[in-house]
């Protein structure tokens, strides 16, 4: 009676041990899917944006999908971009959505007065009107130069015209809102490839 009730017991153990081994194989079945780890905005990556540019509330350019329009594409680090907003991308991942202020002193400077002069009206000789807020391509003094310039203000009394070639956007606060729409590696420049499309 005892010698039977141990290998019941040792039956029971044998049949615990299999429930155990049923449970092991079950929680190192089929490995679960990998989840994507989104890429992170960083030096030496290729970001893909979208962006609405405002100053003092108004929308000054927008580039967005919703209009047609072709993302913006930029390589992080390379200085395409204005530093400080740049430094506001950094470590931001695709999908994300970020608000960034910059004043004047982060984005294109306050406007510089030296850079405003008075020019002989002759000198757009060829254009029928010239108003405040036209736009030129003007060559520097020295001719190795080609700026933009924009007409200021007109004084048709004394034959001068105001013109500035300060940035357009020098002495604004500008208001960006960027959605990163994708963010990738650079593509190998040489070598074999590496099996990756």
């Amino acid at each position: 009676m005892v010698v039977r009730a141990a290998a019941h017991s040792h039956e029971a153990a044998t049949h615990s041990h299999d429930a155990a081994a049923h449970s092991h194989e079950h929680e190192h079945g089929p490995a679960p899917t990998q989840v994507r780890v989104p890429a992170r905005v960083g030096v030496g990556k290729y970001v893909t944006l979208n962006y609405t540019l405002r100053t003092n509330g108004a929308i000054r350019h927008i580039r967005s999908a919703v209009w047609g329009d072709e993302p913006l594409q930029y390589l992080h680090g390379s200085g395409r971009l204005l530093p400080a907003l740049e430094r506001a991308l950094e470590g931001k991942v695709e999908g994300e959505r970020i608000v960034v202020t910059l004043p004047p002193e982060d984005a294109y400077g306050e406007r510089d007065k030296a850079l405003q002069q008075r020019v002989p009206a002759e000198t757009f000789g060829g254009v029928d009107q010239v108003e405040a807020g036209m736009c030129f391509l003007a060559q520097s003094e020295d001719g190795r130069h080609v700026e933009n310039v924009m007409v200021t203000e007109v004084d048709e009394e004394n034959g001068f015209v105001l013109v500035d070639t300060n940035h357009p956007l020098a002495g604004m606060t500008l208001e960006f809102e960027v959605t990163v729409v994708a963010v990738r590696d650079a593509p190998a420049t040489a070598g074999c490839g590496n099996g990756k499309a």
